[in-house]
């Protein structure tokens, strides 16, 4: 039978920037007029129901002012809005307003709206631009850069997306003034995360000027953001698509995703993700990876940073358990966890390999301690 050869290399460039800044709405404007997305004119604003009214029609309006055109379109607020049914939702929206492929997807939001974005704008048209304009903490530090999008299931968090990599990355630290005091609490989990994975000089830093960084003082704000910026991109720079060293991103999580889902949200992700830090670091002093002097570190700057460090009365420990075979880095039916390697590095297990097989006995014991 004839045989025909399909060549399909291919030279990607994904480079993007991070602008770090206050009020940039103006600046999204400016760069659009300058081609950051080409000669596309339209564009899809995706927001969620509190940022909808505080930042996503301020910068619709500016579009609209520059003669492009423009749509907003918002969904409930919160984790559990973060579905295929939701992003089915706005792609029908879209079609109906008469969005084809000759337009972009502007994400103004938390992670949720960043992750649930991203992904549309991978799927929609079979591909359309897209940009992360940030107004969260835990955005800043986590969800918009990296290029990680997804949605959640009642089987799986995180398990349905893909890797897309936006245009070009806003955080607008002005809009982290707007935020509940719960929402920048929660934010710190995922700083707090970056220091232990890669930096014990940041852990030093966080230490010294948490109350700083609850007031919101500007240069300290200024210094977390491009901290948790070089962080993550150090990591994603050599793993993109996670075949091994993107896994240490995941530290606490193992026990956070699950946390956050048997609480059914009523924890936000950073929350969750403390107490799944605890549970990371009792573990990792339990293998003998770190002090009892470095694990009571940790948990002492979760806790000055407002955050949970136990399990909360109303979360089932043995549906918790069972809960943690749901999170992605499971292989063969084995539990696996991101270990820290005492503060500021992670155990590596052998040559690209960041995770390692935990039981589910030894899983148990920890998540009873908490």
């Amino acid at each position: 039978m004839p045989k025909f050869e399909v060549e399909l290399k291919k030279v990607v460039d994904d480079s993007y920037e991070i602008e770090i800044g206050y009020g940039l709405a103006d600046q999204v404007v400016e760069d659009l007029k300058n081609g950051l997305v080409g000669n596309i004119h339209k564009f899809a604003i995706i927001t969620d129901s509190n940022v909808e009214p505080l930042y996503a029609r301020q910068l619709e309006q500016k579009l609209l002012d520059a003669g492009y055109q423009t749509g907003v379109f918002e969904f409930p607020a919160g984790e559990k809005s973060k579905t295929r049914q939701t992003k089915a939702m706005i792609e029908d929206a879209m079609l109906e307003r008469g969005y084809r492929r000759d337009c972009c997807i502007l994400a103004v939001g938390g992670g949720v709206v960043t992750d649930l974005a991203g992904f549309i704008a991978g799927t929609y048209g079979r591909g359309v631009p897209f940009i992360n304009y940030a107004t969260s903490l835990l955005a800043a530090a986590d969800a918009s850069v990296g290029g990680k999008t997804a949605v959640d299931t009642p089987l799986a968090t995180n398990l349905i997306g893909l890797i897309n990599q936006p245009q070009k990355v806003y955080l607008d630290l002005e809009s982290w003034k707007t935020l509940p005091k719960r929402e920048i609490y929660s934010g710190l989990a995922e700083t707090i995360k970056h220091a232990c994975l890669a930096d014990a000089e940041f852990f030093d830093y966080l230490e010294a000027h948490m109350d700083d960084i609850l007031a919101l003082d500007q240069a300290t704000c200024e210094h977390i953001a491009e901290k948790n910026c070089s962080i993550k991109y150090h990591v994603v720079m050599k793993d993109e698509r996670e075949t091994g060293l993107r896994e240490v991103l995941n530290l606490g999580h193992t026990v956070g995703r699950a946390v956050e889902t048997v609480s059914e949200y009523r924890l936000l992700h950073g929350e969750a993700v403390s107490i799944g830090l605890v549970a990371e670091v009792k573990l990792s002093q339990q293998l003998g990876y770190m002090t009892q002097e470095q694990v009571e570190r940790v948990i002492a700057l979760l806790k000055r940073a407002k955050l949970p460090t136990e399990i909360p009365y109303y979360i089932d420990r043995e549906k918790l358990v069972k809960k943690l075979y749901t999170d992605k880095k499971v292989r063969d039916g084995k539990l696996r966890f991101v270990l820290q390697d005492g503060i500021g590095a992670i155990v590596c297990f052998g040559e690209n390999i960041y995770a390692t097989p935990i039981s589910e006995e030894t899983a148990r014991g920890i998540i009873m301690q908490l």
